[in-house]
């Protein structure tokens, strides 16, 4: 399959200039997904005693997104089904405070072009120690989107900090990045399957077809080969 013909990869972006980047989006008529990643910087005052333990300048308040719904050709769910439902595409991404607009215009870009958006889960893994703290990223995240079936699970940066080898890239050296190699521990046992998106992405086709791709004999991962990546520098017959 043609990775190019799912997924528009965004740029990293100078955080400085990340705010009228967003804002441009938002405004575009041709890009209805965009409005997801309009953005109010804002202060925020919190004391530790409400639970939240953050208190910072450029905290992100999201315009709410469109809500999108079901076609009559997609599987019946119950309004509050649980995440085993088996009707649902699992979806898992990181959430962190630096990449969050990237993060909200990914999730938007998903269920716009999906013909069953109520039948889609979000599994979003956030650091231990972000500067906004899992609880905080989970109210931004569902008063943008509050039609999103999610949960956030918490992924201990100490089980990796210390395996980590420098990079050309300091942003690479995230322990954040890593968590993907643990989906399997991380998320609940009852998810069998799920498709793992980085936050600098925006799809541009229905994510059930890749849902359905069939992985043959006993392959248990795929991945697009793009950039000219050699995955036998990563995977060989031993592992």
């Amino acid at each position: 399959m043609n990775p190019g013909a799912w997924v528009h990869r965004e740029p990293r972006m100078n955080p400085t200039h990340a705010t009228g980047f967003a804002t441009g989006l938002a405004m575009n008529p041709r890009c209805p997904f965009c409005i997801g990643i309009r953005s109010i910087e804002m202060r925020l005052h919190v004391s530790k005693g409400d639970g939240f333990g953050f208190g910072v300048y450029g905290a992100l308040q999201f315009v709410e997104a469109a809500q999108y719904w079901n076609g009559k050709e997609c599987p019946a769910n119950k309004q509050f089904a649980s995440l085993c439902d088996p009707s649902f595409v699992h979806i898992a991404m990181t959430l962190d405070l630096e990449y969050l607009r990237g993060s909200i215009a990914a999730v938007n870009s998903i269920n716009h072009h999906a013909s069953c958006p109520d039948n889609i889960f979000f599994h979003f893994i956030a650091a231990e120690f972000d500067p906004a703290n899992p609880r905080l990223l989970n109210q931004i995240v569902r008063s943008t989107l509050p039609s999103l079936k999610l949960k956030i699970y918490i992924f201990r940066e100490d089980k990796v900090i210390n395996l980590i080898s420098s990079s050309i890239r300091e942003a690479l050296e995230n322990p954040l990045n890593f968590a993907k190699i643990y989906l399997g521990d991380i998320l609940d046992s009852c998810v069998g399957r799920v498709i793992y998106l980085d936050s600098d992405i925006l799809l541009v086709n229905d994510i059930r077809v890749l849902w359905n791709t069939k992985l043959t004999n006993t392959r248990v991962i795929g991945a697009p080969e793009y950039c000219h990546a050699n995955f036998t520098n990563y995977f060989t017959l031993a592992f």
